[in-house]
């Protein structure tokens, strides 16, 4: 489903006519919503699940929580509650999600229900639904609204096994965190990476007292790394950042607040200042094969099963 007229394509498929990519934040944009829930409504769906959500990579020190997800933080409130995998929307709220991707925030996932209902949002306007059935009236509706719903054999954008669920992924199961508190009473402390959205995480330091209360906090389907502590020298941890490239960054606060950005060499003093009454520190590599965590898992569903399709 686009804007995009077909008679305005090459033979090879490009678009040359004059739409602009981008979305005109106005009555385009919602002939989109408007159609997206025309089709939803059309298989009789009033919820879909947001699947692998994920936020925008920033770099840099200074951004806060509303200028990274500010539309998020608008429609999930400022701890972003209910945007994870797995979790159900409205209609209404979903649409509003779409209009979130449309306007290319940053902000993606995969909007489905079940087997039966999808909805993708692209690059440069293209919108792809999937139904395990016909859709005539939402057609209708889209060509009636100024849009063009093309049949095609499948969305560019389904998960699989080009993703991540090639890989064996460990479900954190009662063995995991009876292996987690055991390495913990070895260690004394630890530090859990809290992955609830790609691009972004959520830092908690475990003690023995703390793993069965950290535990109950976490986000349904997060992905689960454990690393080893923050360092009390953070000015040693600063010395040990790399002279060139992405490095990950984590700090605590004398509050106990604990917060990471990824920082290229030119955000070094920047980092320096803004770490100069850190209480603990630590720098992880970005680069996969030096990105080595002690424990990794995924949080299963309340009735056991690993129903996440990411990875840590």
């Amino acid at each position: 489903m686009t804007k995009y007229n077909p008679v305005d394509r090459d033979e090879r498929g490009h678009y040359i006519g004059r739409e602009d990519t981008d979305s005109d934040y106005g009555p385009v944009e919602a002939a989109y919503l408007d159609t997206v829930a025309a089709f939803a409504e059309d298989r009789g769906v009033d919820v879909l699940q947001i699947r692998e959500p994920s936020v925008h990579i920033v770099t840099g020190i200074g951004s806060d929580i509303h200028e990274r997800f500010g539309g998020l933080v608008e429609l999930f409130g400022a701890d972003l509650d209910g945007y994870h995998d797995g979790a159900p929307l409205q209609l209404d709220h979903a649409v509003e999600l779409v209009r979130l991707m449309l306007r290319g925030d940053g902000v993606w996932c995969r909007l489905e229900a079940g087997d039966d209902f999808f909805v993708h949002v692209g690059w440069d306007q293209y919108v792809y639904v999937g139904s395990s059935a016909g859709c005539p009236k939402a057609v209708a509706f889209a060509q009636k609204h100024g849009l063009f719903a093309e049949p095609i054999s499948g969305s560019p954008y389904v998960f699989g096994l080009d993703d991540d669920d090639h890989i064996d992924v460990r479900s954190a199961d009662a063995a995991f965190w009876a292996d987690l508190a055991e390495l913990v009473d070895e260690l004394g402390t630890a530090l859990l990476e809290e992955g609830y959205v790609h691009n972004d995480s959520r830092w908690h330091r475990l003690t023995p007292s703390t793993v069965d209360t950290v535990r109950d906090s976490l986000t349904p389907r997060a992905r689960l790394l454990v690393w080893p502590d923050l360092s009390a020298d953070v000015l040693g941890v600063l010395d040990s950042l790399p002279d060139e490239g992405l490095v990950e960054v984590v700090w605590q606060d004398h509050a106990g607040r604990i917060t990471s950005r990824l920082i290229e060499e030119s955000d070094q003093p920047a980092v320096r200042a803004r770490l100069a009454d850190a209480a603990a520190a630590t720098a992880l590599s970005v680069y996969a094969e030096q990105r080595r965590p002690l424990m990794t898992a995924v949080l299963p569903d309340s009735d056991g099963v690993l129903g996440a399709r990411w990875t840590p």
